[in-house]
């Protein structure tokens, strides 16, 4: 007899304290679901990105509509501290760039886990774009090229979800012409591009996609045309419709790459990607996609180990 009610009384304390520990995480049925920036509030590690929202304005927009927000821990926004030698009082003054770096976490409808297009553009509320691939988990590849993880998915609040992320997402700075001229593999491609007069072009808005020879892709060139950089640099009308048959004139992220297909370039004329990422040109010659998915402002760049000629 004591030993059935010993049971009893185990039973039901246990399913008390499960219903006390449900209604404590917000899972109660009486009680309402927190929005988004509830949620961070009641979250204590992120109490800074709380601080970031406040500073910048943004606590009421971020309540309301359908969202996802991709939210930094204290110890991304630490580590973004020190990235930029800045404190984090300098950090929440500068509304515009708190803004701009804010709305870059934030999409405009709600994203779960399962539903990330993997290895595809991203576009926030912010404009730009960034990817997120399955590499030993979830990482996020920002404008700026910097990899950040996602350590938790799926938090529901009552307007979206919430992902945390260990690192501050930044949006890209440097347009596909300051993204190349910062890499020393490509300068003799930036001789090029001034050469020809096309920094404006490769500066504008675009978005372009830039299939970038190497400069021992270069070098390879010269030997195989029989002529000398200088004599090449000087061919404005040759310069300028090589160039521009490595350019496409939309953002296609290697994902995106339509394989065995004919992509036109702004030159006019197309060339193939294999599913191996071989480029063939007009003159049946092959290129190797050698790295891929280098954000800029204004497009993304991808290297190639040889230069691809139009007839």
């Amino acid at each position: 007899m004591n030993s059935a009610f010993n049971r009893r009384t185990i039973l039901l304390a246990a399913t008390l304290g499960a219903g006390t520990l449900l209604q404590a995480c917000g899972g109660g049925d009486d009680e309402p679901q927190r929005n988004i920036v509830e949620l961070a509030k009641n979250t204590p590690d992120l109490s800074i990105l709380v601080e970031a929202v406040t500073a910048a304005g943004l606590a009421n927009t971020l309540s309301t509509g359908t969202l996802t927000v991709f939210a930094p821990t204290n110890a991304a926004f630490a580590a973004l501290l020190t990235e930029l030698g800045v404190t984090k009082e300098a950090l929440l003054a500068n509304k515009p760039l708190l803004t701009a770096v804010l709305t870059y976490h934030v999409l405009g409808s709600k994203v779960m886990r399962a539903d990330v297009p993997l290895g595809k553009a991203i576009t926030p509320v912010s404009g730009g774009f960034f990817k997120i691939e399955s590499s030993n988990g979830l990482k996020i590849t920002d404008g700026r090229n910097r990899v950040s993880t996602i350590t938790s998915t799926d938090i529901q609040a009552s307007n979206g979800v919430v992902h945390l992320v260990d690192k501050v997402l930044l949006p890209a700075d440097k347009d596909i012409v300051a993204t190349a001229s910062a890499l020393p593999d490509f300068s003799i491609l930036v001789e090029a591009v001034v050469a020809a007069g096309l920094v404006g072009t490769l500066k504008g808005t675009g978005p372009f996609t830039v299939f970038a020879p190497t400069n021992a892709a270069f070098a390879a060139l010269l030997t195989e045309l029989g002529v000398t950089k200088a004599s090449l640099l000087a061919n404005t009308a040759l310069l300028t419709k090589v160039l521009t048959y490595h350019v496409v004139p939309a953002r296609v992220l290697k994902a995106e790459v339509p394989t065995n297909t004919a992509i036109t370039t702004v030159q006019g004329q197309s060339f193939t990607v294999s599913p191996s990422l071989v480029i063939t040109d007009q003159n049946l010659r092959t290129s190797n996609i050698t790295a891929a998915d280098v954000f800029t402002s204004n497009g993304v760049i991808h290297v190639v180990d040889k230069v691809i000629l139009p007839k």
